[in-house]
């Protein structure tokens, strides 16, 4: 009877043992998502800024492949965002491609997908889909479109260092899109820190200990730092030293300080005052980016540490990516890219992003394919081996790029499209007094005419070609207006 117990037991505990090996032939996945990141402020491309310090993003390069001519669905966070976690063009629903996409309930997220085969669902960090900010019982909430955990904030961007319910207590005005400060959304409720942690620092060691949790189950974790968003100064005082840039001080309600005609005391009057040229001058401002920067690069650091410690490196994908280009109001660097941020030039939706996969990728690859955001999901989906039955997918998988894809792009009233290496767009640019740094290179045209560039040899998109090619004008103008005639609200 007793031998019979034990090999009964031994049967179960085989059987358990073969379900734990088959979950954990999938791949854990860890999409590491920065925000604002220029396209120069990257070191493992060959002409990166010679003022910039990432030596942790090049061991993501050593590691893996890194894409030259990847793209974002949008120049700015909350549409882009939405595209890249359901691998669909964000203006398929939001016909009027705006900054608030949200995400529709009919379509699945990356989470949602390994969720369903069998993986631990997480994001630390920045949730941002242009909608329904700081609610807990919505579909753009984390827990509502696939994750089993969330601890971050929702909204554009969040204060650096006050993360505290006193704070949010004394502020008239704690809950705004991009000025936001106080407590963190965790799961059904919030999660106070003191105000001298640092948020960058918070999300990694948030991220780690997530990372080191016991589990049967692969993982699925987005870490979404808002680093390097505004507010750019707010960096510990280490960095500011390296940079030689002298610390502002953070806000405070009594102060009562101004900015235009915003409430005095209001977190927006500190923002809005701070993100703009004037209260920092443009040197200063790169150098504040140089620091924060800096900042960002030494706690990816301490996450690949942490995978490696653990003895996560040989089944954990790693996906990096930028949520779109560099901001010319944070003294980003696109170089050797047109504009920035909020436009359709090379340098609001080119971005940094690098893919590491042992076995799988080959390490120290440097791949000149064009490639899109949206391509993230089937890639992850491949990897866990899903198959997708979506027909409006606009992804494809990173491992098997395709360089005569169509890309388009809606921004507004502003449009683009790529085939090969041809572009045209109509995009413009309308940058206020001010605002742009030394850092920004102006696009050679401020309408919306028609523009044509061969990005081949012409990245920065210096020569338009448009009225020596106009057959290829009408030909891509003829692919842009047919697949949005096909594919906007078709679904």
């Amino acid at each position: 009877m007793l031998q019979l117990r034990i090999l009964s037991l031994l049967f179960i505990s085989m059987i358990l043992w073969g379900c734990s090996q088959r979950n954990q032939s999938k791949p854990n996945v860890l999409l590491i998502v920065v925000d604002d990141l220029g396209y120069a402020d990257f070191s493992p491309y060959k002409n990166h800024a010679p003022d910039i310090s990432t030596p942790n993003m090049e061991r993501l390069a050593q590691n893996g492949v890194v894409y030259t001519q990847a793209y974002t669905s949008a120049p700015v966070c909350s549409p882009s965002r939405s595209a890249l976690n359901t691998g669909k063009y964000q203006f398929r629903w939001d016909k009027s491609a705006s900054w608030s996409p949200g995400l529709p309930v009919d379509t699945k997220t990356i989470a949602e997908y390994l969720k369903e085969v069998g993986y631990t669902t997480a994001r630390i960090g920045k949730s941002d889909y242009g909608k329904n900010y700081h609610n807990f019982d919505v579909r753009e909430y984390p827990t509502n479109h696939g994750y089993d955990y969330f601890l971050g904030f929702s909204a554009h961007a969040h204060d650096y260092w006050l993360t505290s319910d006193s704070i949010a207590l004394r502020t008239p005005d704690p809950n705004g899109t991009s000025a936001h400060l106080g407590p963190l959304m965790i799961n059904g409720g919030y999660k106070s820190y003191p105000d001298d942690e640092y948020l960058t620092n918070i999300f990694t060691d948030e991220a780690i200990k997530y990372m080191k949790t016991d589990r049967e189950e692969p993982f699925f974790l987005t870490l979404s730092y808002n680093a390097v968003h505004h507010v750019i100064h707010e960096v510990p005082q280490k960095y500011l030293d390296k940079y030689g840039v002298k610390p502002i001080h953070n806000y405070e309600p009594d102060s009562l300080e101004t900015f235009g005609k915003m409430k005095p005391g209001s977190y927006a009057a500190y923002y809005e005052k701070y993100t703009r040229l004037g209260a920092i001058q443009d040197e200063d401002m790169r150098k504040y980016y140089l620091a924060n920067l800096n900042c960002l690069d030494d706690n990816i650091g301490r996450v690949l540490d942490a995978i490696e410690a653990e003895g996560l490196g040989n089944n954990t994908m790693i996906v990096f990516i930028s949520d779109n280009g560099g901001s010319p109001i944070t003294g980003a660097c696109n170089t050797p890219l047109s504009g920035g941020k909020y436009s359709l030039w090379e340098g609001g939706i080119r971005v940094p992003m690098a893919l590491c996969w042992k076995g799988h990728c080959k390490e120290g690859e440097i791949n000149e394919s064009y490639v899109s955001s949206t391509d993230i999901l089937p890639t992850i989906a491949e990897a866990a081996g899903i198959t997708l039955n979506d027909q409006h997918l606009d992804g494809k998988s990173l491992l098997k790029p395709d360089d005569s894809r169509l890309l388009v792009w809606r921004w507004g009233k502003n449009w683009a499209v790529r085939k090969g290496p041809w572009k045209l767009t109509n995009t413009n640019e309308s940058w206020g007094k001010g605002r742009p740094s030394n850092m920004y290179i102006r696009p050679i045209s401020s309408d919306n005419s028609l523009k044509l560039f061969n990005l081949s040899d012409d990245a920065g998109e210096r020569i338009n070609l448009a009225n020596k090619m106009p057959q290829k004008v009408e030909e891509l103008k003829l692919l842009y207006e047919n697949w949005i005639k096909m594919n906007v609200g078709s679904y």
